[in-house]
């Protein structure tokens, strides 16, 4: 059985950092594509950055891009979101997910993905 088990969420200022995490087990994040993806009321989920099982090949949102960086350590089977300089706008909360996709293919699309973690919620306030 997949679990993903997202932490590191919690409440920070603009500009601030915060660095998420999510463990999984029955499942080894370096052989798939997998990703992190974020959802505030009212709004449908969007990706927001993935990294592929070869080539450490990294796609991230346009909005995100130079602020957040996403890795994994694999010895630990963790996949990180490091996310600096926050905005307001990053308020939500945000998922880990884990796909089936091997190689060098990577993608931010929901479709792509089968397992899904519950969520951490990050609050960026002024």
């Amino acid at each position: 059985q997949v679990q993903l088990v997202e932490s590191g969420g919690g409440s920070v200022q603009t500009g601030g950092s915060l660095k998420l995490s999510c463990v999984a087990s029955g499942y080894t994040t370096s052989d798939y594509c997998v990703g992190w993806f974020r959802q505030t009321p009212g709004k449908g989920r969007e990706g927001v950055a993935a990294i592929a099982a070869r080539g450490e090949t990294q796609y991230y949102r346009g909005s995100v891009k130079d602020r957040f960086s996403i890795s994994r350590d694999n010895a630990k089977n963790t996949l990180y979101l490091q996310m600096n300089s926050l905005k307001s706008e990053d308020t939500a909360m945000y998922y880990c997910a884990g796909t089936s996709l091997s190689g060098s293919y990577c993608t931010t699309e929901q479709s792509a993905y089968k397992y899904w973690g519950r969520g951490t919620q990050v609050t960026v306030s002024s």
